[in-house]
Formats: structure tokens, C-alpha cells, sequence
């Protein structure tokens, strides 16, 4: 049964009560000029209405124990700001003070004004109107109002000043401002650090932030953080302090089901606060003797990118609060993550196009390098043999640069901090397999470079369909081609005579032809066929990446099987 006092103040005033109590759940008692009923006063109430409130009863309401009721500390000064009377709530706030006839200030511990209202007491009186300000004291925060009360010649003769506890609000809001500040620090490196720390020492910083203010502001210490893998869902663990190892080690997914609470809300987005685990069908074990745990997403542009979980050996240790804090410092340790990956997936752009532009700077000065000494060593007549292992020596070493860059560049391209959609695709089968490229174009055979090193090749080309010859031929012993492309019209041979002279080296050469939009005067496709080229092994230019990608593994499958 809720019970409300009604007190009319004013002289005949019965007006009606701005609720219609119904179904006997509140009892009302209604009094006229309720100051004067000692009786009533005395009663246990729930809450008091005043329908209005006559300035020359203020004194008589101020000591009355009608404001013992309400949960605001009321006090009545004088116009020297000195403490009249309080009402029980007011007292109550500051124990063991004397606070009638003390100024107000001093009776309520000289406290902090907060705000752009300096002194809320004299304002009230200089400008008689009803002024506001925030003020800390003994550790608690009060929004505070002081309003004039004017006498018969419209002077103040009083004040009413009202305290209302904010302390749990503001405390409330200034956590959350340090979490904030704390989020904007997860991530917040100095240029110096950008540029020196590797991508490891950047994970184990953020690692050391998220323990320290997750302890510091939280004031949590059994942690645990998971990372959703795109592809497999897996949740693999960043960090976790307190848990037991053999269950920070055990493999989770991000599936509603048969994967506890963190699987549970990595696959729904869902937080997730569990007050007692022992009854809790989504729980598995965590800590050892752990009976809550509160368990939120780690979300970025609405999509989940892993779990952020605490746990207690207490039961019912979190609350609704607290969920709200975790979610606004996970929502910060998403942005951290996500910023960590744009930088490293920044850094390794940024070497994969220096390693490009290297390996398109040096591709044909090499490729060059490589044409006059196979063309020397092929057409040297002398017999020293210094020479020939000197020549020898150019070409082994020209091929080790090749080499070196490609390398670099490969293990680059298999980085995890390159996003998924600049990745290359996986393409086994042309993993360290050698190409020769041949064809007059300077751009077609940059191109052949640029396009099948992304995928692993090893590429080496030529302008001459004779010069490719003693390639073939220097090479056939050692480490032959596993591909050669070339176009069917070289500025010395045709693609047909080009197979022929191939074919006296090599027993069936894995040769593929490039004709431009079909164009084959000399017939020289069909006779290529007709004299042994393989099938499907003829590129129209232009020609998709994924056609010229698709007939080379075909090729250096079909030499694989043979």
C-alpha cells in the first residue's frame, strides 16, 4: 500500500490530485494547511503533494517534519547565509556538525563549486530569482538550488537552498570519461613509435593498456579478449589474465551453440551477463571458482570482431552498470584493433609497393643481363675456361636477384595484415614456377612480370624469338621452363617456326601462343597445332588476368603429370 500525504496550503484549496489513485493500491490522506495537524504529520508516508506554498509559511515549512519526508537536503538561511533550520536529510549528509546558526558554507564542509555560477548565495539575493550550481563536498556531488524568499516590501528576508545527491550520477559519468579518455590511449602512438615498433610490439602495448584500465577504472582483474577469425570463426585469444590456461588454450567458435558464453555472443552481437554460473546452461568453465562472468561483443561498423569477457569469483558480482562501462570500453577496444590493423596493413602496403618498385625497376635491366650472356656464352669460341665460369657466374647471380626480390615480395603478399580483399588469390600450382615471356612490347613483358610474380612465378623474358632459344637451350639442363608464352610475331620469327626449333631441344615444349584479336596471316596457330602444340594453349589478346593465369596452370600441370 502506497500512502500519500495531500496538503492544500492555500486558504480554501481543494484542488485535485494530478493522479486518479484507483484499485485501493495508494491511500491518500488530504489535510488544509497541514502545518497545523501535529497528528498527521507524525504519520509514515510514502511521498507528500503541496498544491502550493504561501511565502509567509516558508519558516513554518522549513521546520517542519513535513521535509524530513522528502529525499532532498533542505536548509533556510538568513540574508547573512547563516543556517536557520534543516531538514533531517541535510543532516544526516554531514554527522557530528553543528549546522543551525553556522554559515552555510562552513556547515557543509566548504565545498568545491563546479559551473559558471561562482556564488549561487549572494546571486540568489542580488538578483531575487532562483540560482543553480553543482558543489562537491565529503566526497559527494549536489546539484544545488537557492531561491530567494521575498518579504512584504519585495526584499529577501530568507533563503531556501535544496540539495540534491548527484554523487552516484556524477561518479557514474566521470568513469565513464575516463574510460573514454583511457580508449582514446589504447591506440594513441607517437609517430616515433608508428615507425619503430613492429606489429607484435604494437599488440603487446595495447595488451599491457587494455589490463591496466580495465584494473585501474574498472577495477577488474580476470580478463579475457578473443578475436573472430573471418573465415574459420575461430576465436583466438589476444590476451588473458586469471583464467585458467587449459581453458584460455581450448578452441571456441563463434556459433550461439556448444561454444559457452563467448561463443554465444561473438555469434549474436549479443552481451551477455551471467550472475551465477553454476546455474547457467551457456557457461563453461573459466576461472577456476568462478561464479559470474559478464561477457560483451568487441564490435566494429556493426560487425563483430571478437569478445570481450570478465569473471568473478563472486555470485552476482556485475551489474547492469557495469555492463554499460564494458561495452563502452569494448566499443574503444574495437576502434584500438581495428586502428592497429589499418596500420599494419598500411606498412605492408606500403613495403609491397616499394618491393614492386624495385622488382618493376630491375625486371628487364636483369632480364637484359641475363639475354647477352647467354648470348655470349652461346656464341664464345675461345677455350678459356675462366670465362665461360665467369659468364656462368653473371647468370647465376643475375637469378639470385630475381630471386631475392621475389622472395620478399611472397612472403609479404601472405601477411595476415593485408585485408582479404587485396590478398591474392592462392594459386599453388604457380608457386616458384619459371616463366619465359616473349614478345618485342616492352609493356607486355613488364606486364608478365608484375602479373604472374604476384602469384609465385619466376619470370624471365625476352624480345627475340632466337635470343629465347638459347635460353631454352642454356637452360634445358639445369632448371628448364616450365611455361614459355610467346607472341606468334617476333621481329625474327613467327610462333610456327618458333615451336619447331623448340621442339628440336625440348620433346614437347609447353609453349603458349599470343595472337592479337585473332589476327594470324600466315596461318601460323594451325600449323602450330598442327604440328604438336597443345591443346588450349592460345591467348587472344587482350586477355583477362584470370584467362592468362588459368592457361599457364594448365600448362605447368600438364608438365607436372608428365
Amino acid at each position: 500500500m502506497t500512502r500519500i500525504l495531500s496538503i492544500q496550503t492555500k486558504a480554501n484549496s481543494r484542488s485535485k490530485l494530478p493522479w486518479q489513485p484507483g484499485g485501493g493500491a495508494i491511500e491518500v490522506t488530504q489535510v488544509q494547511g497541514g502545518l497545523a495537524v501535529p497528528g498527521i504529520l507524525s504519520g509514515d508516508y510514502d511521498g507528500v503533494y503541496f498544491s502550493g506554498v504561501p511565502e509567509d509559511l516558508v519558516c513554518e515549512l522549513s521546520s517542519s517534519a513535513v521535509l524530513d519526508l522528502i529525499p532532498v537536503g533542505v536548509a533556510l538561511l538568513d540574508r547573512q547565509n547563516k543556517i536557520i533550520s534543516a531538514n533531517a536529510r541535510l543532516t544526516k549528509w554531514f554527522p557530528g556538525k553543528t549546522i543551525v546558526g553556522v554559515p552555510f558554507y562552513e556547515a557543509v564542509d566548504g565545498p568545491s563549486i563546479v559551473g559558471s555560477e561562482p556564488s549561487p548565495l549572494s546571486s540568489a539575493i542580488a538578483l531575487q530569482r532562483r540560482c543553480d550550481a553543482e558543489i562537491e563536498c565529503g566526497g559527494k556531488h549536489f546539484d544545488m538550488s537557492v531561491m530567494p524568499v521575498l518579504g512584504p516590501d519585495e526584499g529577501v528576508d530568507y533563503i531556501v537552498v535544496a540539495l540534491h545527491d548527484v554523487t552516484r550520477s556524477t561518479q557514474q559519468l566521470q568513469k565513464l570519461n575516463a574510460l573514454h579518455q583511457a580508449g582514446v590511449a589504447l591506440a594513441d602512438l607517437r609517430p616515433e613509435e608508428i615507425y619503430e615498433m613492429e606489429k607484435e610490439e604494437r599488440i603487446e602495448l595495447l595488451k599491457d593498456n587494455i589490463i591496466h584500465y580495465t584494473n585501474e577504472i574498472l577495477d577488474f582483474d580476470i580478463i579475457e579478449i578473443r578475436l573472430v577469425d573471418p573465415k574459420t570463426r575461430l576465436l583466438t585469444p589476444l590476451l588473458s589474465v586469471g583464467i585458467n590456461s587449459g581453458v584460455a588454450e581450448k578452441a571456441l567458435y563463434a556459433e550461439a551453440t556448444n561454444n559457452g558464453v563467448t561463443g554465444f555472443v561473438a555469434a549474436t552481437g549479443k552481451s551477455y551477463l551471467c550472475e551465477d554460473t553454476t546455474n547457467d546452461p551457456l557457461y563453461l568453465d573459466g576461472l577456476m571458482g568462478a561464479k559470474s562472468s559478464l561477457t560483451v561483443p568487441l564490435k566494429h561498423h556493426d560487425d563483430v570482431i571478437g569478445s570481450f569477457n570478465i569473471e568473478s569469483p563472486e555470485t552476482g558480482r556485475f551489474t547492469e552498470s557495469d555492463l554499460k562501462f564494458v561495452e563502452c570500453f569494448a566499443h574503444d577496444i574495437a576502434i584500438a584493433i581495428n586502428t592497429l590493423n589499418l596500420l599494419n596493413a598500411q606498412r605492408t602496403d606500403t613495403a609491397l609497393r616499394s618491393v614492386g618498385a624495385i622488382r618493376s625497376a630491375v625486371a628487364l635491366p636483369v632480364d637484359k643481363i641475363l639475354n647477352d650472356t647467354i648470348k655470349a656464352i652461346s656464341g664464345y669460341i675461345g677455350h678459356d675456361p675462366d670465362v665461360t665460369k665467369r659468364l656462368s657466374s653473371i647468370l647465376t647471380n643475375a637469378r639470385k636477384i630475381k630471386k631475392a626480390i621475389q622472395d620478399v615480395g611472397n612472403e609479404m603478399a601472405l601477411t595476415d595484415a593485408m585485408p582479404e580483399c587485396v590478398k591474392p588469390d592462392s594459386r599453388p600450382l604457380l608457386m616458384n614456377r619459371k616463366i619465359l615471356v616473349i614478345d618485342q612490347d616492352d609493356e607486355v613483358r613488364e606486364s608478365a612480370h608484375l602479373l604472374l610474380e604476384r602469384y609465385g612465378c619466376l619470370v624471365e623474358t625476352s624480345s627475340e624469338g632466337r635470343e629465347a632459344i638459347l635460353m631454352v637451350q642454356n637452360e634445358m639442363e639445369s632448371d628448364p621452363y616450365d611455361a614459355i608464352i610467346a607472341d606468334i610475331r617476333l621481329p625474327d620469327i613467327g610462333g610456327y617456326e618458333l615451336l619447331i626449333e623448340l621442339q628440336k631441344i625440348v620433346t614437347d615444349p609447353p609453349l603458349i601462343l599470343m595472337t592479337g584479336f585473332g589476327w594470324d596471316p600466315g596461318h601460323a596457330i594451325v600449323k602450330a597445332r598442327q604440328a604438336g602444340l597443345k591443346k588450349n594453349s592460345v591467348l587472344f589478346k587482350p586477355f583477362r588476368l584470370d584467362q592468362l593465369l588459368q592457361i599457364v596452370e594448365e600448362t605447368v600441370g600438364l608438365e607436372s603429370a608428365s
